[in-house]
């Protein structure tokens, strides 16, 4: 699913996606009437984050990611202020789907959050971000677990709880990014300088590297 931009090269408007309408739509009812207003118009939920959004304009927390698997690619307003977007966050479950099984699960909005924090700690806010692996079904963790003596997966992966993530970012080193996501201290962290990979999640904050 890609997503363009709004006005084309020669000034003309383009058709906005669904996510990014709901975003426009909740920028717009926020700024006019306040929380209440905009949640009760398009079925935003607070995040557990924190204070109530001031009457100033909130923060667009966007992301732009290429699945390698898939060749789908998304570019999605997910969250405004505290307010996760439901339907922003139903797009990027699907994006994020078992790539072998097609099943969808229900990722920790946290993880969003997470590659968002990234991808401004090494000043690319507008960067794309590769995907490796998304959500796994046990089938799938036991599949890779299965395929060689060591593949680096672990039997109770956070891949299977919708809270774990695998990236590169071009242009981007693979320790570059690996110590960008350290110095969050949100999660786990793993290193896969071989296979050119650094694993994210929300878990328990650990770190480890893999060959």
């Amino acid at each position: 699913m890609r997503i363009h931009s709004t006005q084309d090269p020669r000034g003309e408007p383009k058709r906005m996606t669904t996510g990014r309408r709901i975003a426009a739509a909740a920028v717009a009812a926020i700024f006019l009437f306040g929380f209440n207003a905009s949640s009760t118009a398009t079925g935003l939920t607070r995040s557990a984050a924190g204070p109530a959004i001031s009457s100033a304009t909130p923060r667009s927390y966007e992301l732009r990611m290429h699945h390698l698997h898939t060749g789908e690619d998304i570019d999605v307003v997910y969250r405004i202020g505290d307010t996760y977007i439901p339907e922003a966050l139903d797009q990027l479950n699907h994006f994020l789907r078992d790539h072998r099984t097609q099943d969808v699960s229900s990722y920790d909005p946290k993880e969003f959050d997470v590659l968002h924090s990234i991808m401004t700690s090494l000043g690319r806010p507008n960067g794309i971000i590769d995907i490796i692996c998304g959500y796994r079904t046990p089938w799938s963790n036991d599949f890779l677990r299965s395929r060689r003596a060591s593949t680096g997966v672990a039997e109770h992966s956070q891949h299977m709880l919708a809270k774990a993530i695998d990236i590169r970012v071009p242009g981007v080193s693979t320790r570059a990014l690996r110590n960008a996501a350290l110095a969050l201290h949100a999660g786990g962290v793993g290193f896969y300088p071989v296979s050119q990979f650094v694993h994210v999640d929300v878990g328990p904050v650990r770190a480890w590297s893999f060959r």
